[in-house]
């Protein structure tokens, strides 16, 4: 399998058909000389940990309108930063960006470093992350390995060795073909070329630009790669949200310690999570619970939330959580699984 050929026809393909992204400078751009924005990279890349392209452009425009530089970031408010990140998911994400700022501006002098081992030695920047950087924002000819690129390699070789187990042997190919003249363009390149034709099901092999080297695309085999180690099925966890509502229309919240699932964010007293949480209301008040749960999947487990609601007495004081005022409080700002719990909850704490 030719190396030239396969970077080459990439390479071609993608000045073409790049796909257009806030944070990214088109191939003619580039070829004119202008320069990504290593904040709006690593953002993006951040961002799209976990996540796809089209949940994360709308949440890119907002953080590079409120936060234009690293330096705006670093000096924002942990809450606000958590507030603008709810619904993304995934939030030690969200405390990893801010600690990363943090760390460029006050140890970088606000300029991102450039090369690999310098991006990795950051908080919240892992191997891919750091390759994805240094090729896209500086043109280093670092590897990127992503789910688009592990797919895009297992159909080219047509290597059925399963991942999570498989992952050094496709960085090995994926490194093969790494551009030394435009790494930045062709880490894109194959990222794209992953999430829009060579996709999980139903590649559209009829249009791609690397079939001739394809391995699997030859022998009939790319629909079932890459094979994956079948995944132990998820537990089920159980817990009590309480959402409260004080006389004057002020609601009962919390924000949740900095380590755990949701840590830091702002959200309603909750028990444990497990399989049979012993209950942890807030203060004493006469709690309904509602017929139907919240229910939410995260990484590694489902949660089924009973969610109680109460009235609360203007005199009441809370063991834990504060008050937000009713004009001020605002749903969307909460985690995914927090807004579920309050679509339940509203109706019954509707003031008339």
């Amino acid at each position: 399998m030719g190396k030239t050929a396969v970077t080459s026809a990439l390479l071609d393909w993608y000045d073409i058909h790049a796909r257009e992204m806030p944070w990214r400078v088109m191939p003619a751009q580039r070829k004119a000389g202008v320069r990504p924005d290593p904040y709006a990279v690593w953002l993006s890349e951040v961002m799209l940990q976990q996540t796809t392209v089209a949940a994360v452009r709308d949440y890119h425009r907002k953080f590079t309108s409120i936060w234009p530089t690293v330096a705006d970031l670093a000096a924002a408010k942990d809450a606000d930063v958590m507030a603008a990140w709810a619904g993304l998911g995934y939030y030690a994400r969200a405390r990893n960006l801010l600690k990363c700022a943090r760390v460029i501006v006050a140890d970088h002098g606000g300029v991102f470093p450039q090369t690999y081992d310098a991006l990795i030695a950051l908080p919240g920047i892992g191997p891919y992350t750091a390759a994805a950087i240094s090729a896209i924002a500086f043109d280093e000819p670092s590897t990127v390995l992503d789910g688009n690129v592990e797919r895009v390699m297992a159909r080219l070789y047509d290597d059925h060795t399963p991942l999570p187990a498989a992952k050094p042997v496709f960085m090995n190919y994926a490194e093969r073909h790494t551009s030394q003249d435009r790494p930045g363009d062709y880490a894109q390149a194959v990222m794209d070329l992953g999430a829009t034709i060579c996709t999980p099901k139903t590649p559209a092999c009829g249009i791609c630009p690397v079939r001739p080297d394809c391995n699997a695309q030859s022998a009939g085999s790319q629909a079932t790669l890459p094979k994956k180690t079948p995944k132990k099925p998820k537990p089920t966890r159980h817990g009590i949200a309480y959402i409260a509502r004080r006389a004057d229309g002020a609601w009962l919240l919390e924000t949740r310690p900095d380590k755990g699932l949701l840590g830091g964010m702002l959200g309603w007293p909750t028990t444990e999570w497990g399989d049979d949480p012993a209950p942890a209301a807030p203060c004493d008040a006469v709690w309904e619970t509602l017929n139907e749960p919240a229910r939410h999947t995260f990484t590694h487990f489902h949660l089924i939330l009973t969610v109680q609601t109460a009235w609360l007495a203007q005199s009441a004081t809370p063991d834990r959580g504060h008050f937000v005022d009713g004009a001020e409080f605002n749903a969307t700002a909460l985690p995914t699984v927090m807004q579920k719990a309050y679509t339940l909850a509203a109706a019954t704490l509707r003031q008339v």
